[in-house]
């Protein structure tokens, strides 16, 4: 399996590229797709040509490029039906304003625009044009007529431009548009009509206004858990600490800090939620009190803080019905004895458990190698697989688990 999952895996996916400076940025586009397993049928408007090559596309995707309608050299006969046809998503990155007119009025004058009038795929739309461009009324408009027409659009960002100006109306990035194809391919998934809460990340208990008590959880597990619910349809909330992280796009993120904070967040998203996934490493103390200026070095050798223990966020944790509860357990030693304990104590339906102590599955690793345990005893040891692949397995154990229920 590739990293990111198996949302993408054998998809075919037409990207058109439009005439902006911003074509450049969708090699790289084209590059993260192949890799991830989808099969990339590259258009290109002609104006596209005047930034990029064909030959760059089909060197990344190791497929034809398609440009003119009426090419006489082509695997298709008809390619604007034959690709409608066969696309399971249709992305437009850089979508340049004078293709975004036309996608609104309908025009087919070109490859691209007769492949989104012909086909029944989900449509994503990526503009990137100078700001002045963006903003201008005719442009918004059309966007809200495409996003009427179930369309969807990603971004723009913003930042410098090609004008040499700052504003709003670059392409968005690479990782956003992946994670908004992967989105809309899943909405009608296993999962569709069902809330995640997902934690992620580890929490950071204040001193004083500079210093904290935490641990090193990167928050790379919770994050591919979040991303795989959500690419089987799930609606997710994820509550995530501070992270270097990228935030996930097509969820709610809900930013904490303190093992308080996220119990708050938590209860109050578990509310009308079906599945929690606890992943953070919530801290088990915290101190009694915050200092409220910088604590200074005393002549003192030692210092001393007083601390208390936080709440069992997951222990505690409700929801509408019988919320199906998930738990992460990080230990460095007895590693099934301790996750047993945690199963029976805090009344949970499935347990992962991992050896963080090991270099190839602790914190920060794009990698784990997991233990789950169920209430019924049994027990499923899996080998070292990317975070992403375990989040994947945990999928199948949570629909399975929802399937009896219903």
């Amino acid at each position: 399996m590739r990293k990111g999952g198996l949302m993408l895996s054998e998809k075919n996916i037409v990207l058109g590229v439009t005439g902006s400076i911003a074509a450049f940025r969708a090699l790289d586009l084209a590059s993260k797709l192949t890799q991830a397993g989808a099969k990339v049928d590259v258009v290109m408007t002609k104006a596209a040509t005047e930034f990029v090559t064909a030959l760059s596309f089909r060197s990344l995707t190791h497929r034809q490029v398609f440009g003119d309608m009426f090419q006489p050299v082509s695997e298709l006969s008809l390619e604007h039906i034959a690709l409608a046809d066969r696309a399971q998503a249709v992305v437009i990155a850089p979508a340049t304003a004078n293709t975004i007119a036309k996608l609104a009025s309908g025009i087919a004058d070109e490859l691209l625009t007769s492949v989104v009038l012909a086909t029944h795929a989900p449509v994503i739309v990526a503009p990137a044009m100078d700001s002045g461009m963006y903003d201008n009324a005719a442009t918004q408009e059309n966007l809200a007529k495409l996003k009427a027409r179930g369309m969807t659009i990603v971004g723009p960002g913003s930042g410098h431009l090609a004008s040499g100006a700052m504003g709003k109306g670059r392409l968005s990035d690479v990782e956003d548009i992946i994670g908004t194809i992967r989105t809309v391919l899943g909405r009608n998934g296993p999962l569709a009509g069902r809330k995640f809460v997902v934690s992620a990340g580890g929490t950071q208990e204040p001193i004083d206004p500079v210093r904290h008590i935490g641990n090193r959880s990167s928050g790379k597990m919770g994050y591919a858990v979040a991303e795989a619910a959500r690419d089987r349809g799930a609606r997710v909330v994820l509550v995530t600490c501070p992270t270097a992280l990228r935030p996930p796009v097509g969820m709610e993120i809900v930013p904490v800090r303190t093992a308080l904070e996220m119990r708050d967040a938590v209860w109050g998203a578990c509310e009308d939620a079906d599945v929690l996934i606890m992943t953070a490493a919530v801290g088990d103390y915290r101190p009694v009190s915050v200092a409220e200026q910088k604590i200074k070095k005393a002549k003192s050798e030692t210092l001393t803080i007083e601390l208390v223990r936080n709440p069992d966020i997951l222990k505690g944790a409700e929801g509408k019905g019988r919320l199906i509860k998930i738990g992460f357990a990080a230990e460095t030693e007895k590693l099934l004895e301790h996750a047993r304990e945690e199963l029976e104590e805090k009344g949970v339906d499935l347990v992962a458990a991992n050896d963080v102590t090991a270099a190839d599955s602790g914190f920060a690793t794009d990698t784990n190698r997991v233990v789950f345990l169920d209430r019924q005893g049994g027990t499923e040891t899996l080998p070292l697989m990317l975070k992403s692949q375990v989040a994947e397995r945990l999928m199948d154990r949570i629909t399975a688990i929802l399937a009896k229920r219903t």
